[in-house]
């Protein structure tokens, strides 16, 4: 039994201390018959309610901080979106500048009769410029496209983080499942050795059995009860990791349901991995559209309104207004075939992804290879399992009537019964064991 919570039990994360605070009713204070029995039913509800290995999947990736990402990342899109999109809106630029030059323009010539002043040395320029995009080639789109593609990218990596909180879930589901039908196994054998003892003593009574035939079933009995209070302890240690694990209060009472877990034994992988080397190539894609897009030529109108001395007469020694308006083409022509390179650059960061599925797929198909072997060797053993119960309850029942004789002594007896209660426990530990290996099975497949 310990070895198989060793299996089972998951060591990567500490067990904690789980604080149920009671429920405190004070009946006195309750002025209405309906709210009491309201109060009743729920709580006798909660204190039958079962929990689903699917239902923990659920609310642990709810529960880890690592789901608010999916959100932050929306926004943070959305954001960076809105700032890409302010590239079509005009531009508006003011600027305001004095100046002292320690020359100025001068006429070659000189004529007494000339009117022309040469500029001041101190000159003063405030100018507002509005400049438009009229046609960029498609980069502004291409932007928003590879913004979008990364968004998909991180939303679905942080589906591939949550997705491995599964094979956690599995591990604390099953043991604390292991402990739970052991307990049963053990108030199981407990009443039956209530039984066994009242018979035992009818008999030490009419003299038919030896004095103290009854001591060693008692002691057993203190066994028993000992091996319950380690089951209970181990129980609550765990459900109050998986509490904390899933983010809701869970009771020790909390039963675990112990449904069938039916898999496909098939090769085909369904994990999202796959679908992030999918969007990470698609993310590529998108970068080497935007790369394309940079050297493409651009046009945009301009405008140009100012104040200053001189103004656009440098030949005018005062403050004037002055505006300029037109059209400017760029077009980068040649660029060291630093684009042909980029483009180099991402073929080589797609043949990387393609690796690295590649890799994941090997693994995966030869991971679910050994979980199929294991579940084929569990699933034989259950059925050797059965046939020993089978045969230990045909010697339980011999050793029963003899000990009513008594033929045999109850230290016998004891032991067929424990014989049979280890092989009945050898039956439930493989038969979660089975369900263990079939949900590993179906997360290292995806589902």
């Amino acid at each position: 039994m310990k070895r198989a919570l060793q299996i089972l039990t998951y060591k990567g994360i500490t067990h904690g201390e789980q604080h149920l605070l009671p429920l405190k009713i004070k009946f006195k204070q309750m002025k209405k018959a309906g709210l009491l029995m309201l109060m009743l039913v729920a709580l006798n509800s909660f204190s039958q309610e079962k929990l689903s290995l699917q239902q923990c999947y659920t609310l642990a990736e709810g529960n880890f901080p690592l789901a608010k990402q999916k959100k932050l990342l929306t926004t943070q899109n959305q954001l960076d979106l809105e700032v890409i999109k302010t590239g079509k809106l005009p531009k508006m630029d003011f600027q305001a500048q004095a100046t002292y030059q320690s020359d100025v323009i001068s006429l070659p010539f000189t004529s007494p009769t000339s009117t022309i002043t040469p500029p001041n040395k101190d000159q003063y320029q405030a100018t507002v410029s509005i400049n438009q995009l009229i046609y960029d080639g498609g980069l502004i789109d291409a932007s928003l496209a590879e913004k979008s593609a990364s968004l998909k990218t991180q939303q679905k990596q942080v589906e591939v983080n949550l997705y491995q909180l599964k094979e956690q879930v599995n591990q604390f589901y099953f043991s604390i499942l292991l402990l739970q039908e052991k307990r049963e196994l053990l108030l199981a054998k407990k009443t039956q050795l209530e039984t066994t003892l009242k018979e035992v003593k009818s008999g030490i009574k009419f003299g038919v059995l030896l004095p103290n035939s009854d001591s060693v079933l008692e002691a057993e009995l203190l066994k028993i009860d000992q091996q319950l209070m380690e089951v209970n302890l181990n129980k609550t240690s765990l459900m109050s990791t998986l509490s904390m694990l899933i983010g809701i209060p869970v009771s020790p009472n909390i039963i675990l349901e112990n449904t069938e877990i039916t898999v496909d034994l098939k090769t085909e992988i369904e994990r999202p991995e796959l679908d992030l080397f999918q969007l990470q190539k698609e993310k590529v894609d998108a970068s080497e559209q935007l790369i394309d897009k940079k050297n493409s030529p651009k046009l945009s109108g301009f405008a140009t309104g100012g104040y200053g001395n001189p103004g656009l007469n440098m030949l005018d020694n005062s403050f004037q207004t002055y505006y300029i308006a037109g059209i400017k083409l760029n077009w980068n022509v040649f660029d060291w075939n630093s684009t042909k390179k980029q483009r180099e650059s991402l073929q080589v960061t797609k043949e990387i992804i393609d690796s690295e599925q590649e890799v994941f797929e090997l693994n995966t198909v030869m991971e679910m290879t050994q979980q199929q072997s294991e579940i084929n060797k569990i699933s034989a053993f259950i059925a050797s399992d059965e046939e020993i119960i089978a045969l230990r309850k045909k010697i339980l029942e011999t050793s029963s009537s003899q000990l009513k004789n008594g033929v045999i002594t109850s230290s016998a007896y004891v032991t067929e019964l424990t014989n049979l209660f280890e092989a009945e426990n050898n039956l439930s530990t493989h038969q979660i064991q089975l369900q263990f290996a079939k949900a590993n099975y179906k997360t290292t497949k995806g589902f």
